[in-house]
């Protein structure tokens, strides 16, 4: 079953401007989100880092 994060409109929204007040509640968002820490723990170590590095994402 494939994640909503993948397709979240919150993280798209993101991804087009980070510094847009709907980006940045998201990134504030994934802090403590239950979907996000599933998806996120679900992936491969080099996935995750990606993430990391892409969010400057430092959680589990």
């Amino acid at each position: 079953m494939e994640s909503n994060c993948i397709k979240c409109s919150l993280r798209a929204k993101f991804e087009k401007n980070p510094k847009s007040f709907i980006g940045k509640f998201w990134r504030w968002h994934i802090n403590f989100c239950p979907g996000w820490k599933a998806y996120f723990t679900s992936l491969s170590s080099e996935e995750q880092e990606e993430l990391r590095k892409k969010y400057n994402f430092k959680k589990y």
